[in-house]
Formats: structure tokens, sequence, C-alpha cells
């Protein structure tokens, strides 16, 4: 397959393929060689979750780094440790004068100040999934994608490697404790990344494995259909060599189609017979779920997974399995690191115990992750009330999902709603659809939700209702986290 990236309309010009030019024409699989070493790169949107962790890829492969951000964001100080320069607000002064490459996120617009001035100084211009398939060049990788669960398994993935001494390069779109943050330069052969559909931006990526994980409507500002979205996922399984592998999921009707036609190899998974890796017999303690993982009708063995809760982290342990043993990880070092990952940050995060009440935050801002995570809460926490605080991540995904969303909160006893996290949309469409619109939408399906605008209204509003025994679960893609941190004082206080 084709290594080249799309060009910007700079990027010929400007001679990107020979300012990143591979060494000796080859990969070097024992030791990384960096293309990027003491190259100055700017990062436009240096706070999303994936440009973060490539930012520290990049520092860690001696790439001087710098990035700008509108808002300061959870990732900053660590970034800053590691030697970059963050500037909060965008302004052309803060790309060097001596800058080699500019690296954007999808969310910047083109009339961006620091793009704008980038391209008249003719300074190569990528998006930051060009940039991650350029990296992706130097390793064996491995590409996790869908609609749901990538940064956890792309997570769980990296510390099979890691525990197994593989000592891996990792991209994820999440701060991992046992990782030691979002992303990591290892010397090993493999490299795994997370590999978004937004903005069809995985269709730039260099996957030498990879994994659809399942296949739903979401990203609707820049998909016109569902069709549209399982055509981008068939673009993206295509980019798997012919002696590369797919793991995709048996179980999806939309995954199915994607595979149809791929010319590597597939191997299928899900709970039920007919696929070659299966969680069989899934029984759980407390949210926690042990499974026999059977591959190709034989039992390899028996998992448990003693930090991830629900069911559906049997399916994506199952996943980051499949591709171990790809990578030739023994069973047994398989089996132990599934029994001692304890997740990605914003994954069911626990985040403390006060006054009796649980506080806990995830990430989960789709309709079926909503209702995936709200049953493993269930059965963690069998009997106490729920309280749910959602925050909506974009008008439109709110819009195009309403009555989903909706339906999504049946296990919640009590839902907080505050105004939508506005991100990427255009004032028409945040003129669409409101949170009340939510509630109201909520109620008509006999669901007990109210308004709440702002987010330390709402903490000061569980403050005050909240009991001992109660649960408190924070949902969103936004900043709706920092209801449980003020809680947390609040009621410690």
């Amino acid at each position: 397959m084709s290594t080249s990236i799309p060009s910007d309309s700079q990027q010929k010009s400007n001679g990107i393929s020979k300012l990143f030019a591979r060494q000796n024409g080859r990969r070097h699989q024992e030791h990384w060689s960096s293309p990027f070493a003491a190259k100055r790169i700017h990062l436009i949107g240096i706070g999303g979750c994936g440009m973060s962790s490539l930012g520290g890829v990049l520092i860690r492969s001696g790439a001087i780094v710098s990035g700008s951000d509108l808002r300061e964001f959870n990732g900053q100080t660590p970034l800053e440790e590691m030697g970059a320069t963050v500037r909060i607000g965008q302004a052309p002064m803060n790309i060097a004068s001596d800058c080699d490459l500019v690296v954007y996120s999808a969310a910047i617009k083109p009339e961006n100040p620091e793009l704008v001035e980038a391209r008249r100084r003719t300074i190569p211009c990528i998006k930051y999934s060009q940039m991650l398939g350029q990296v992706m060049r130097y390793r064996t990788s491995y590409a996790i994608a869908g609609t749901h669960g990538k940064s956890t398994t792309t997570a769980l993935l990296s510390y099979i490697l890691r525990q197994a001494g593989h000592d891996p390069t990792f991209v994820v779109g999440a701060h991992v404790p046992q990782l030691g943050g979002g992303s990591g330069v290892g010397n090993g052969p493999d490299m795994v990344v997370e590999a978004c559909e937004f903005d069809h931006s995985f269709l730039n990526l260099s996957p030498k494995h990879a994994a659809i994980l399942n296949i739903e409507e979401d990203h609707l500002d820049c998909f016109d259909s569902i069709n549209g979205i399982i055509e981008a996922f068939r673009g993206f399984a295509s980019l798997v060599p012919e002696d590369g592998l797919l793991i995709a999921n048996g179980e999806d009707r939309h995954v199915a189609e994607v595979i149809s036609e791929v010319r590597c190899k597939v191997q299928t998974f899900g709970f039920g017979k007919g696929v070659i890796w299966q969680a069989a017999d899934p029984i759980h303690k407390n949210g926690n779920y042990e499974f026999d993982v059977i591959f190709n009708g034989e039992h390899l063995f028996r998992a448990q997974l003693g930090g991830l809760i629900g069911r559906h982290q049997a399916a994506n342990a199952l996943v980051a399995t499949a591709l171990a043993h790809r990578a030739g990880v023994e069973t047994q070092q398989i089996a132990a690191a599934l029994n001692t990952f304890e997740g990605a940050k914003r994954r069911m995060t626990h985040v403390g115990e006060v006054r009796g009440i649980t506080l806990l935050d995830d990430y989960g801002h789709h309709p079926t992750e909503i209702q995936a995570t709200l049953k493993a809460v269930k059965e963690r926490y069998v009997g106490r009330r729920l309280w749910v605080v959602f925050q909506p991540h974009q008008h439109s995904r709110t819009r195009f999902l309403l009555n989903d969303f909706a339906k999504s909160f049946g296990l919640a006893d009590r839902l907080l709603i505050p105004e939508i996290y506005f991100v990427r949309d255009s004032e028409t469409m945040r003129d669409a659809v409101c949170a009340q619109d939510l509630v109201d939408r909520v109620h008509a399906h006999g669901g007990n939700a109210d308004y709440i605008p702002t987010l330390p209204e709402i903490a000061a509003y569980l403050k005050t209702h909240a009991q001992p025994e109660d649960v408190i679960l924070t949902m969103g893609a936004g900043d709706v986290w920092k209801v449980t941190d003020d809680l947390l004082h609040r009621l410690a206080a």
C-alpha cells in the first residue's frame, strides 16, 4: 500500500516527504531511529487527546515541540514538563521563525490565525492523522477503530505488549496511568494507535494490522448517513495489506458489510458461536467479568478482568488478546495483563468516596456507550441510587441522536443535564437544539431529568440532595468531569 500522505496546498512545494525521509530507505525494527529528531514541530489544537499524545511521541522522538490551544487542558503540565512550549490562545507569533512543520487537529478551521500564518510562510502543514500516519511507517503498526471502545482497547493492547517486554510505541486518545500517559515511545518493533473516524482521519493511517470494534451512527456533522460511515470504515479496512490481519466484530451487521471485500486475513470476534475469537461463558462479580478465550474452537485460557467493569469490556479485552496473540505474546502473559489492567482515565474512573457517596467519571457521549456504562455501574453498585450528570457533546450530535439519547438513561434514578458542550458546530446548529430539548424528550420516555445550566450549579445541587450510599456518575466528552472534582471538595469541606 502507499505510505505517502495527502498534500496540503503548500505541502508538495515544501518537500514534506524529504523532511521525514526514511533513513537508509527501510524500517528500523530494533531501535527507535527517529526522522523527527531536532525538527521544530508546532501543533495547533495541542489540547485534544490525540494531539497531546502525538506531541508526547514527537518529544520522545527528539522533536522540538510547541503548540497552542484556546484553553488550558488536562495534559498540559505533563507536556510542558517533557519540554513542550504550550501557549494558551492562538496567534501568528506562536509559530517559531525556524519552524519545520505545522500539524493541526481536525477541529482547526482554515481561517485559524496560526494556520493562515504558516501557509503564508510556506511552512508545510498537515493534519494530525497525516502526521500519525507518518510516524506509523516506522513500526509494525496496530490501529484500533470503532464507534466505541477505541481508547480502552488501544490502551489495553499497549499495556499487554509492555508487560510482555515488547516495549511498544503507542498513541491513545486518553490518559492511561499505568502507561505513564497517553503516549510512549519504545525501542520495540510495535506501534499501537487509536484510529478515529471523525473527518475520515483514520484513512491517513498506515496500519499493518487493525481492528474494527463496532460501527454505529456518530459524527453526523461530517457524515451524511450511516452509509457514509460504513464507506469510511471500508476504506480503513482496505489500508491493511495482504499480509496483515483485521480483527472484526462478527456480531455487527455494519462491520459485516465492511469486511466482505478486504484483501487481508480477517478474524472475527464475539460472544456467540461462529466467530474465530469467542468470549465464552462470561460471568461477573460486582461488574468484573471473566470468560473463556476460545480461538478457532480451542480453549486458550480463562480471562479475568481485574480493573475493567462491564460486559462491553470483555469484548474490548478479547480484541486486545487477539492482536497481542498476533504480536507473539504468550497466553499466560496476556492473561496476567488482563487481570491487572486498570483502564484509561475518564473510562468509568473512580474519583473518590466522601460521606458515603461514590463519585465516578466517564467519557461516554454516545447513546450506546451510555447504556453499556450505566449497566456496568448497576452491576457494580447493586441496589444503590444512581445520579447521572450528562453533558451533551456537540449540538449536531445531540440533535441527530436526540431520541436515542432520551431512551438511553433508563437505568439512571436521577438525571441532571447542563448546557450542551459547544465545539466544532456552527451557530446555526447551536440554535437548532438545546439541553432543555433533551430533558423534555427524556420526560416523554418516562425518565426523571432536570436541566441545570452550569456545572457549579449542578455541584451545589448535588451537595444538597445526594445522600450516603448514592452513586454520582458524570458523563460526557466535554468538561463535565469538573463536577465530580468540585463536589469532592464541597463534600469534604
